[in-house]
């Protein structure tokens, strides 16, 4: 199981990567024709997601540790055009839900010095698992419930550790508000 695990990660994150943002020539694509799809489940039935790793500063992350609170999680990397545009938003979101909720991002690309100049660059003061030096284990984790599907993508788990809602692409930050209040709220679960 283990073997397996560890052929599939780099698919995975290269499934995710060639299905997610890219850059059309030297320019970034107009931001605002980005699609993204969003689902939300009222009523979550798969299992919990347990996940935990590295982050950028060299601690470790365990989504174990935020059991009964919600859990927002962002998958990025530095070269995304839409991952550096929702930055902001995340940011704003993981303030205004501090004691409520926990942001942790999830770099499925670059090096621990890639993504600790995007973080000081953007600005975002929540924590982000390196992903791609421990064998995609956080994109593996997601894979039997609700994955992300494409970067950048921003999961809601209730806390229980169940997947509420996922959007897939730049999160809208009106949406992403939604979605992680009606998880606060339980009315997601």
């Amino acid at each position: 199981m283990i073997r397996r695990a560890r052929l599939l990660a780099p698919v995975l994150a290269a499934a995710l990567l060639l299905t997610g943002c890219t850059e059309q020539g030297a320019q970034a694509p107009d931001l605002g024709s980005v699609d993204h799809t969003v689902d939300q489940w009222q009523h979550p039935t798969t299992a919990p997601v347990t996940f935990s790793g590295t982050t950028v500063d060299g601690s470790t992350f365990s989504s174990k540790q935020y059991l009964g609170k919600v859990l927002v999680v962002n998958f990025w990397y530095a070269g995304c055009p839409p991952c550096r545009a929702e930055a902001p938003t995340l940011d704003a979101l993981a303030t205004r839900y501090a004691g409520k909720a926990q942001f942790v991002g999830v770099n499925v690309s670059d090096d621990s010095a890639t993504a600790a100049s995007f973080e000081r660059t953007y600005k975002t003061d929540y924590p982000s698992i390196v992903d791609q030096e421990g064998g995609a284990s956080v994109q593996l984790a997601f894979a039997a419930s609700k994955p992300p599907k494409a970067v950048p993508s921003t999961l809601v788990l209730d806390g229980k550790g169940r997947v509420t809602a996922r959007i897939v692409g730049l999160a809208n930050k009106s949406v992403l508000n939604q979605l992680i209040q009606d998880a606060v709220d339980g009315t997601a679960a």
